[in-house]
């Protein structure tokens, strides 16, 4: 066996014993197999010549001292490689993990904003629709009131507010879901009866919240059908806007769309979509909005007196 060879060789292997097996250790372990693969007790194994000659370099080389100790820091020196390429492997996987992590990061992040792209898309195309009567009103409103004045005239403090309701339900203090109501589900809950202009949940209070909705109609639909989630329902009190007569209007079949439109508002869904006046309402509501947080606040603290 070269030298080469020597060094390409687990010699400790082939003799099955530790590395810091004694001299004495070594040569029991030679004999016993030696003894096994011998060529002569082996005569039909070709492998056996091969084997028992590597038994016998690996017994020159571990029973010299200086052999041995030459041997050992080659073994060592080949340990240590082994190890920093293993600790190279596992950085390079951590490299390549990371990398792909941060590529399905950012096809996410990509996929999210093409989808809230796609969402607008859509809430502005209701809003081209569910709107436009709205805007009509707005148009015909302005445009009356510069023929008359020469100039834009705001609407009068005394108009007639937009119905609210006051909405109760189950929830304890500290609860987190806070009884499985939410702006959103409440907001989707309710606007199956028509538009809905705000949802203002209690700071304070924990299952009590103000809901402002577009007509008296949609408001009346909401109050007489409308339970909430079954096992935590809504008690719908009138806070403002409440019609001295309420008739009793049914729940339509199930697939039936609420719609406070008239023909006339069919109609106007064919006109120019114009929404500047849209901004204009929202902005004329804004006022609104503020008045009714303070009331709710101002509720909330009359109920804990």
């Amino acid at each position: 066996m070269s030298k080469s060879d020597i060094t390409k060789q687990d010699l400790y292997g082939i003799l099955e014993v530790a590395e810091d097996a004694t001299g004495k250790e070594i040569v029991k372990a030679y004999r016993k197999k030696a003894l096994k693969c011998h060529p002569d007790k082996n005569p039909d194994n070709p492998r056996a010549a091969d084997l028992f000659h590597k038994l016998s370099q690996a017994l020159e080389v571990l029973t010299d001292a200086a052999a041995r100790a030459a041997y050992d820091k080659i073994l060592k020196a080949k340990k240590a490689a082994a190890l920093r390429h293993k600790e190279l492997d596992a950085k390079r996987k951590k490299f390549k993990e990371d990398l792909e992590a941060r590529e399905l990061a950012a096809q996410e992040r990509r996929e999210t904003d093409l989808s809230a792209e796609k969402i607008l898309a859509a809430e502005i195309d209701r809003l081209r629709k569910e709107g436009s009567a709205l805007l009509k009103a707005e148009q015909d409103y302005l445009n009356e009131q510069i023929k008359t004045t020469g100039k834009f005239k705001p609407e009068s403090s005394d108009k007639k507010s937009t119905p609210k309701l006051k909405l109760k339900w189950k929830a304890k203090k500290g609860d987190v879901s806070n009884g499985g109501y939410s702006a959103e589900n409440l907001t989707t809950m309710f606007s199956k009866y028509g538009e809905v202009l705000t949802v203002l949940l209690s700071s304070k209070r924990m299952g009590s919240a103000v809901i402002e909705l577009g007509n008296s109609h949609a408001a009346i639909l909401a109050v007489q059908n409308e339970i909430g989630l079954p096992e935590n329902p809504l008690t719908l009190t009138w806070l403002e806007g409440q019609p001295t007569r309420t008739p009793d209007i049914q729940v339509p079949p199930f697939g039936h769309q609420f719609s406070s439109q008239t023909s006339t508002d069919q109609q106007v869904l064919s006109n120019e979509r114009d929404f500047e006046s849209l901004v204009l309402r929202k902005l004329r509501q804004a006022e609104e909005r503020k008045r009714l947080a303070q009331e709710i606040a101002k509720q909330d603290e009359e109920d804990n007196t």
